[in-house]
């Protein structure tokens, strides 16, 4: 096992800290509607560029920029507020977010959708509504941009389809390109997501199954009516029991979780590869017979030996969630970093999971297994091994500490049944592979063990904050030194990657936490008409305002949010740059 020589080799195990917590009052705002549901970054920036997150609410959109502060000035703000979209509508109650950008130049554009079963496109620059998309027969509850092309959009409705959208200049006058419906679905769809290839995407929703589509090639010119596919090339209601709210690819594999199960589950469908040519819309299965609960085109088996059409691989525990639904997860995946799992549960903990982690305690334990199996030889070629190296994360757990009274022959005598129950050695201290103690084994297996796809692997990393928080949806900033969770009464949690712990954050040893500070932003206060204050996009100054949309107030001196605590120095990994092959489950390398 290669040991890290380096601290930055040390620092790519680190898990997230909390930097700070904040709640924003948004004046047209009541009880009922405070609540941030989705958080997106912003994927298109520079290398170098400060982060900038979208978090939205049922009637506004608010952009933040973090700032990259160092020790020397750990008490300043690292959140800034640039925009604060409202939508005016009456009947909008806005539910989801994703960023693009215009095709010509490279605007960039924030897209809220929600219960009006329209797409909204705001030129955050400029300050102004750019278009809407219409189409659906019902409510919006997730919508997505293509990594593999910022003008391909994919929204998941109440109306049990799919739709596919470009913003492309040639389909200005039919934006919907494709439709994924007939007989996809049959109930509210939830949650989309789009392969890293842009050429597959997954869709669940109420139903509980969850399908994945192979997406037609768009036209590159004006089209009158939208391809319309019927049916998956994989569809599957087996995975769960309960209505999915959260679907994503990891590399070709798949992670989910439905509502009551308190479990994120790891999983692959047999027979898909990406790297394959695409199969054709004709070679979905149909649902014919309607017992079968799993239907694929991937698996080229007949009856008699046919086999799992899909494999559970791995289930992370989150518990606490309860009858939530509409919480989703997000898995931080680029390359040449450690892939980071994260969810927030409905009791204020947020669970973190290193998917390097499981392979490198594999390679420890099958290491320890090898050291004591050239120990049990008298004699060795070149003497006994080395022990192994335990990784740096590994905590090892102190036994108990014996019982005064665990003596034989005491006062009660040899054969007082009381001494001789206190005499026996506590399970925890016995010694078990490489001298640690069964606590520790016990442990480590329940954290990072993967033998066994039915048991539910505990979280690696656990933080919690005081209060009722129940958490809507997880966004990693692209190079992952940023995460922010989202939930109820419009309340934002910003964890740093590499930063040091917040005073008052907790762990999962720790209870406490900061107070949370209230920023409060009112539609009448700011500059309605503009504003100087500079952007992130082009580095430019913001445009005029208007159409719903307010300057951070007042004019030219942006509202920032007060934080404790300190950060350090970001990654330097871009969103995008996947490679050509697929990596094995745990590998970095995915895109």
């Amino acid at each position: 096992m290669a040991k890290p020589t380096t601290a930055a080799d040390l620092s790519e195990w680190d898990f997230p800290k909390l930097r700070t917590t904040f709640q924003m009052t948004l004046d047209s705002e009541g009880t009922d509607e405070a609540e941030f549901f989705d958080v997106k970054f912003y994927p298109y920036g520079s290398i170098n560029a400060p982060p900038v997150f979208a978090a939205t609410s049922k009637k506004h959109a608010v952009i933040c920029r973090l700032k990259d502060i160092g020790e020397k000035e750990k008490d300043k703000n690292p959140c800034e507020i640039l925009r604060v979209i409202r939508d005016d509508d009456e009947t909008a109650r806005n539910c989801t977010c994703c960023w693009s950008k215009d095709p010509v130049t490279g605007a960039p554009w924030l897209l809220v959708a929600g219960n009006d079963a329209k797409i909204k496109i705001y030129d955050v620059v400029e300050g102004k509504l750019v278009r809407t998309l219409v189409g659906h027969g019902g409510g919006i509850n997730d919508i997505t941009t293509s990594p593999a092309n910022p003008a391909i959009i994919a929204s998941a409705s109440d109306d049990t389809t799919v739709r596919i959208w470009s913003l492309d200049k040639v389909h200005s006058s039919q934006p919907c390109v494709a439709i994924l419906g007939g007989e996809g679905h049959i109930y509210d769809l939830l949650s989309v997501a789009f392969h890293r290839t842009g050429r597959y995407l997954l869709s669940a929703g109420h139903d509980q199954w969850i399908n994945l589509w192979t997406l037609p090639d768009i036209p590159n010119k004006p089209v009158d009516m939208p391809i319309v596919l019927h049916y998956p090339h994989f569809a599957s209601c087996e995975v769960h029991g309960n209505l999915v709210d959260c679907v994503a690819f990891y590399g070709d594999m798949i992670l989910s979780r439905a509502c009551h199960e308190d479990k994120i589950v790891l999983w692959r469908v047999e027979g898909f590869d990406s790297g394959n040519p695409p199969l054709p819309p004709l070679g979905a299965p149909t649902n014919f017979d309607p017992k079968e609960q799993t239907r694929s085109a991937f698996a080229k088996v007949s009856p008699p030996n046919r086999y799992a059409l899909f494999t559970r691989l791995l289930q992370f525990s989150t518990p606490d969630c309860h009858s939530q639904f509409f919480m989703r997860f997000r898995m931080f995946h680029t390359q040449n970093k450690h892939p980071i799992l994260a969810f927030a549960n409905a009791k204020s903990k947020t669970f973190f999971w290193d998917m390097n982690r499981f392979r490198e305690y594999n390679r420890f334990i099958d290491a320890l297994d090898d050291h004591e199996e050239a120990n049990k030889s008298k004699e060795t070629p070149n003497g006994r091994p080395p022990a192994p190296e335990k990784p740096h994360w590994l905590l090892v757990k102190k036994g108990k500490a014996p019982n005064p009274r665990a003596v034989t022959g005491g006062a009660g005598g040899a054969g007082d049944k009381n001494s001789m129950a206190t005499a026996s050695p506590d399970p925890d201290n016995v010694i078990g592979l490489g001298g640690y103690n069964q606590r520790t084994l016990t442990e480590w297996a329940e954290m990072y063990e993967t033998g066994n796809p039915q048991a539910l692997i505990r979280c690696h990393k656990q933080n919690t904050i005081d209060g009722s928080f129940v958490g809507r949806q997880v966004a990693w900033s692209p190079e992952g030194d940023w995460c922010v969770v989202v939930g109820n009464q419009n309340n934002a949690i910003l964890y740093h990657r590499w930063g040091k712990d917040t005073k008052g954050a907790s762990s999962k040893d720790r209870k406490g936490s900061t107070p949370v500070p209230t920023v409060t932003v009112t539609n009448g206060s700011g500059n309605r008409n503009g504003t100087g204050t500079a952007h992130p996009f082009s580095g430019g100054s913001g445009g005029s305002g208007g159409g719903g949309v307010l300057a951070p107030p007042p004019a030219g001196q942006p509202v920032v949010l007060p934080v404790v605590g300190a950060a350090s120095s970001a990654g330097t990994t871009y969103m995008y740059g996947p490679p050509d092959a697929t990596p094995g489950l745990f590998d970095p390398q995915a895109a």
